[in-house]
């Protein structure tokens, strides 16, 4: 009696497809997410449409939508890598979710770069989305493309780090409350629609560190004035992204 041959086959997917299968489960589910959309793509986009068109912020010479841009996608990377990543895994972890996906065959690292992927589709979503709608209110953007990718990598890898270690230190509702309240402070203080020159010298010093401000600066220096490569603001967002991963990997918790 010669053996049969079954379908669906016992075992394991191959790893790439586990992780393109759960990648598509992640942004499925950020895309469905009220909340999730109203971060990532309703705040960002009513910011740049409302202060191109008003002029309620002084943003310096030339026209608006040029200064704003480059903050709003910024802003967008934050909002998607950090805050809704943050508060998603967080209430992942609460529900049990995390610990029972880490008992699937799926290892926890390609858990993690599924959800990275996920990120990395949703931002390149919001992306072509706030381009589109920057250009139809006169935007004339400069620079090197390659210098606009590398900011927006380094950019989502030090904010991924940041969302992940919250969500893995914090309560869900604390991670909650604390990830919305980053996004507000960071959308003030960034120098996504203010000018970080607007504030005291002092502070300039402090903020012109914090990654949304690197971020903002060194895509309004390629896009808005033709810098080639912002080395600072590059070095600024490796180093983010450096603690905030190794913190993620070292004090993350499961459970």
């Amino acid at each position: 009696m010669s053996a049969g041959t079954y379908t669906p086959r016992p075992g394991a997917a191959p790893l790439p497809r586990m992780i393109a299968a759960q990648a598509a489960l992640e942004t499925r589910m950020l895309l469905r997410n009220g909340e999730q959309l109203l971060l990532t793509v309703v705040i960002p986009t009513l910011l740049l449409v409302l202060f191109s068109a008003v002029d309620i912020v002084d943003t310096g010479a030339g026209e608006p939508v040029d200064f704003l841009a480059p903050g709003i996608l910024a802003l967008a990377v934050m909002s998607t890598a950090f805050t809704g990543q943050a508060i998603a895994t967080g209430f992942e972890r609460r529900y049990g979710v995390l610990k029972r996906l880490g008992a699937s065959p799926l290892p926890r690292w390609g858990l993690m770069a599924a959800k990275t992927l996920a990120v990395l589709v949703t931002e390149a979503l919001q992306i072509v989305l706030l381009t589109v709608i920057a250009f139809a209110l006169g935007w004339s953007p400069e620079g090197s493309p390659f210098a606009v990718l590398l900011l927006l990598v380094l950019g989502t890898v030090a904010f991924s780090g940041l969302g992940l270690l919250m969500a893995g230190t914090l309560k869900a509702e604390a991670t909650l409350a604390a990830a919305n309240l980053v996004f507000l402070l960071l959308l003030v203080g960034g120098g996504v629609i203010v000018p970080l020159d607007r504030f005291p010298d002092a502070a300039q010093s402090v903020l012109g560190l914090l990654p949304i401000s690197a971020l903002s600066d060194g895509l309004r220096d390629v896009l808005q004035h033709g810098a080639p490569m912002p080395w600072g603001d590059l070095g600024i967002l490796a180093v983010w992204a450096v603690l905030g991963l190794g913190a993620a990997a070292k004090f993350f918790r499961w459970e």
